[in-house]
């Protein structure tokens, strides 16, 4: 986004919509009159991002009822929807890219169309393996990964990591996107489906600059509290890391929770003794495998049961899950947050968000 178009969108403005189909790299629509939508995402799922859109049957000419044609622009039989949120600076749109979400489903009932989508990783979430995925000798963590994603979606390796080779003996049987999510973990690295459709494999982390701060300002439109639960259950102050040498050997790494803001805190009212979280996997074959991966599980862990905040504001077309913001309010002073979940309205309303204090 612009840096007009950031100063927009903290306050009052005008928000457009559009759409795009594609089917097998073919532009099938543009322009697809919008009515109403919305999008969710959370971090927590395997696949991350909802999309719920409601079009005109009928609009400038054209029947958006997809009936029983297979190569229809809202049909769900290939088809993916590019989805754009303008937004108005002085008379002049500025589009920003909300990313790419496959249509898992759609139908109409008479005047209007229902059009359900989905991210893209739903591509390897349905795709279970019909033989069993065997590595080969000079397969590694990286191409482990495309073997198993490509050509469904293109994968993108963040710089930051360092691939190597897998110990032989390794197979996976029937969960395609559960072996992805395994490789993953071992190598301490995370993915998410890009606004361009790759997918990036990155180092897991929360670090980053604030992209936008929040202040609790209920006249402006903004409110911050904390979410009101909280519970012992799966809570855990160490992640346990266990592999294998070549020769047999058992290995282990741990990696203590002592971030200072944290609940969890090892050595802290939490329980002065470890309560662990065990990670296992056939790909750790090092010590420092180990504790790279025990390293990743604890920030991975947190997403889930650090303390969070519950945000409701102006729409903010430009925010992802992932991001990190600065949060003002619920007796926090520009607290470092990120962002696990969010619902982002397509017509005017409220935006809400789930943030995570680091």
């Amino acid at each position: 986004m612009s840096t007009s178009a950031l100063a927009i969108v903290q306050g009052s403005y005008t928000m457009a919509v559009r759409a795009e189909s594609w089917l097998g790299g073919t532009l099938l629509a543009d322009n697809i009159p919008i009515s109403d939508g919305s999008e969710t995402r959370d971090r927590s799922l395997a696949v991350p991002e909802q999309i719920s859109l409601t079009i005109p049957r009928r609009d400038r000419g054209f029947d958006w009822d997809p009936g029983t044609d297979p190569e229809h622009p809202l049909a769900a039989y290939g088809q993916m929807l590019r989805i754009d949120i303008g937004v108005d600076i002085g008379g002049v749109m500025e589009w920003i890219n909300r990313g790419w979400y496959l249509i898992t489903d759609s139908s109409c009932d008479g005047t209007t169309v229902s059009v359900t989508c989905a991210g893209l990783l739903t591509l390897i979430d349905e795709a279970k393996l019909i033989a069993t995925f065997q590595p080969g000798s000079t397969d590694t963590l990286g191409s482990i990964i495309r073997g198993l994603v490509e050509p469904a979606l293109t994968v993108s390796f963040d710089g930051a990591l360092t691939d190597r080779g897998v110990p032989l003996g390794l197979q996976w049987d029937t969960d395609r996107l559960g072996a992805v999510t395994e490789v993953l973990g071992a190598w301490g690295a995370d993915c998410r489906v890009t606004e361009d459709a790759y997918l990036l494999v990155e180092p897991v982390s929360d670090a980053g600059a604030p992209v936008v701060s929040l202040t609790d300002d209920r006249a402006a439109g903004t409110v911050v509290q904390w979410q009101g639960s909280t519970s012992r259950d799966a809570a855990f102050n160490v992640v346990v890391a266990q592999g294998e040498d070549s020769a047999g050997n058992q290995l282990q790494a741990l990696a203590y929770d002592t971030l200072g803001t944290s609940p969890f805190r090892y050595g802290g009212p939490f329980n002065p003794l470890p309560v662990p979280y065990t990670y296992q996997s056939s790909l750790l074959t090092t010590v420092a495998q180990c504790r790279t991966a025990a390293a990743a599980q604890l920030l991975l862990l947190r997403r889930q049961a650090y303390r969070k905040l519950a945000v409701t504001m102006v729409p903010h077309p430009g925010l992802v899950t992932g991001d990190i913001v600065s949060v003002t309010g619920a007796g926090l002073t520009a607290a470092r947050c990120a962002i696990e979940q969010l619902s982002l309205p397509y017509s005017p309303g409220e935006q809400s968000l789930t943030v995570r204090v680091l």
